[in-house]
């Protein structure tokens, strides 16, 4: 949460950032603390599949 108790998430049905009021839970990512955080949200999952993709404790398609 914010420091001003705002969390924001990221739509992916609009690609917008959204308040609490937005679009249904299924259709967004978050909650995030700020709205930059929210905007990044696609380029964090990447990042993260990225990492999982490349980390040897979880594919096995990597060699020794």
């Amino acid at each position: 949460m914010g420091s001003d108790g705002a969390e924001y998430w990221f739509c992916l049905k609009h690609h917008t950032v959204e308040g609490a009021d937005g679009c249904k839970s299924a259709d967004r990512l978050g909650p995030y603390a700020t709205e930059a955080e929210a905007a990044r949200a696609l380029d964090k999952v990447e990042e993260r599949n990225e990492e999982w993709d490349n980390d040897p404790r979880w594919n096995d398609d990597l060699e020794d």
